[in-house]
């Protein structure tokens, strides 16, 4: 049987096609009502650009078409897609250092059972595969012990790019050469170009899973540290203080909640003590 192709469309046609401000308000109502990412105004170029992906590979001139498209999908397939290219995901290793030397000095010491720590909002996964680096270089026998990683995210894209445990050369920057030696291999892409792929000694400790932070979460805890950092910035004041109650039903006595330097609990209400910046414990 003969398939029959999408016709490509112009790049002119994109260039035209206008986002119109009643267009906007029922997308990021839509990002909020389900993500509880509150999009700000002036940032309707970005939503734009974005979308007009997801325009493209429907072969779609028009957003009101779109938009019908994305209500009107009884397996709400492309209303997950829409979602997905509008999160924002920006990551390293190491990111926020200070983190890593105080869960490496004053935390991870003082666990002598099962170890537990959560990544929530985990983008592409180097702050996963960050904390199971720490993990191996904190406890010499870990295969011995009981330690893992849980890394969720609401977009499957970047979970695909976490799963697969590859990344580009100029992304290792920040590694320490040792622990790229025992924990990574080098390899070339299908392109020549250098990528460093994780170890099963990483792999074995970090679980990826798909979770909307708005939803039921379906692991039970108790978790010795939490890691959610830069993702309560895109959310209100009330989903902020609903999201930092939750996190307190997860930790352990004694558990610790890692935030965004960028962010912090001032202004909710809540029990935790502060440590230091960015730093709460339970």
């Amino acid at each position: 049987m003969t398939s029959i192709s999408r016709p490509t469309i112009p790049d002119v046609v994109f260039a035209e096609c206008e986002l119109t401000a009643v267009q906007f308000t029922r997308i990021t109502r839509w990002l909020y009502e389900h993500a509880g990412i509150r999009m700000r105004e002036g940032k309707e170029g970005l939503v734009r650009a974005r979308l007009t992906r997801r325009l493209r590979a429907l072969g779609l001139t028009d957003f009101e078409t779109y938009l019908h498209r994305v209500e009107s999908e009884p397996d709400r397939c492309e209303f997950v897609e829409m979602i997905d290219v509008l999160t924002t995901n920006k990551t390293s290793f190491l990111r926020e250092v200070a983190h890593f030397d105080y869960l490496r000095t004053s935390v991870l010491p003082s666990l002598t059972g099962s170890v537990r720590v959560w990544s929530a909002g985990c983008s592409t996964g180097e702050e996963a595969y960050t904390l199971a680096m720490l993990l191996n270089e904190t406890y010499p026998h870990i295969a011995t012990r009981d330690v893992r990683v849980l890394a969720t995210d609401i977009s499957r894209r970047v979970l695909t790019t976490a799963k697969s445990a590859a990344y580009a050369a100029d992304t290792m920057i920040d590694v320490p050469s040792p622990w790229v030696q025992r924990y990574w291999t080098q390899r070339e892409d299908a392109h020549g170009r250098p990528v460093y792929e994780a170890m099963a000694t990483l792999r074995r400790l970090v679980n990826f899973a798909k979770l909307n932070l708005m939803d039921t979460w379906p692991m039970q805890g108790p978790f010795d540290a939490i890691f959610c950092r830069n993702v309560m910035i895109y959310f209100d004041k009330n989903t902020q203080q609903r999201l930092v109650e939750r996190f307190w039903g997860m930790l352990r006595p004694g558990g610790h909640l890692f935030v965004g330097h960028s962010e912090s609990l001032t202004g909710l209400t809540h029990r935790f003590r502060y440590v230091q910046p960015a730093v709460y414990v339970k």
